[in-house]
């Protein structure tokens, strides 16, 4: 493989990368329905990024409008071998204020209304979610947020919840008790389906506010979280630039790039043509191997 090619998904606040050179929108059709926008291609220090918009230019799409599917299967069709996840959560420790950026390490899944897989009736496939992001990634996209001037936690448990309201109070003191430290409502299933793809993840949250399971704090406002998306997407931009200098200068091979090669269930006499035809992008390498 040997070349990077980074996929960055911009959540809440970030709707473009300033720093690409060459850049151009390019339109990506996908079985699964179109992704959010069309993606913004180019390169920063010679490095090819991809980048979409989460919510769609304009933040058009509340969360569960999201369609993971179409976005995952189209940056896989641009040729992205890594996907960076920047996204705005709302913090449950005292520890994680506002202005911080979290690396995130685990997941707990309390959305219910999404499309959370690629597999279905006709092609069954299982991955395993234990480690859910790429260690290295991870590592890499974190030293960036640190050089690009920002407090940076690493290791840290999203709770992803539906929305689009925010929680209760009972909901937040409970995801505390829970061992949880961040909020939002993005990031399942995208993050399943990225490993879904081969396609290793990590995801960067930026502390927009403090969830409502604080006593002396007013519950959550859209102004206050737009207020800090701006001061946090500044730095975000920042991160991917210091992210384009430090990568190595060739990417060695991920386990995750052939976490499919166990995942497969279904035999091959019954597997739909249908449903592999929409598979070709994310599970193309393996349904292609001989034998």
């Amino acid at each position: 493989m040997g070349e990077w090619v980074i996929g960055v998904v911009g959540g809440s606040g970030l709707y473009a990368l300033d720093a690409l050179e060459d850049a151009q929108w390019i339109q990506v059709d996908t079985p699964w329905g179109p992704p959010s926008d069309a993606l913004l291609v180019g390169r920063i220090r010679g490095v090819r990024f991809v980048f979409l918009p989460r919510h769609g230019r304009g933040h058009r799409l509340p969360p569960s409008a999201v369609n993971a599917r179409a976005n995952v299967d189209a940056l896989k069709r641009a040729g992205c071998t890594d996907l960076i996840a920047i996204s705005a959560v709302g913090s449950l420790r005292d520890s994680l204020e506002p202005g911080r950026f979290v690396a995130v390490d685990q997941f707990v899944d309390r959305t219910f209304a999404r499309e959370s897989s690629f597999f279905g009736p006709g092609m069954a496939g299982h991955v395993s979610m234990a480690d859910p992001v790429c260690p290295r990634l991870t590592t890499l996209a974190a030293d960036a947020a640190e050089a690009a001037g920002a407090p940076v936690t690493r290791g840290a448990v999203y709770l992803a919840m539906e929305g689009p309201q925010f929680s209760t109070r009972a909901e937040s003191r409970m995801y505390r008790q829970w061992g949880c430290d961040v909020i939002g409502m993005t990031a399942m299933p995208e993050a399943k389906l990225a490993r879904e793809a081969e396609l290793p993840y990590a995801l960067i949250g930026m502390v927009t506010d403090y969830d409502c399971w604080r006593e002396d704090c007013d519950p959550v406002e859209v102004g206050e979280v737009l207020a800090r998306l701006n001061a946090n997407a500044d730095t975000a931009r920042r991160l991917v630039v210091e992210l384009a200098q430090s990568l190595p200068t060739r990417r060695e091979p991920s386990p995750i790039d052939t976490n499919l090669d166990t995942a497969l269930i279904t035999a091959p006499d019954a597997r739909d043509p249908a449903m592999l035809a929409k598979l070709d992008a994310v599970c193309g390498r393996v349904l292609r191997r001989p034998g």
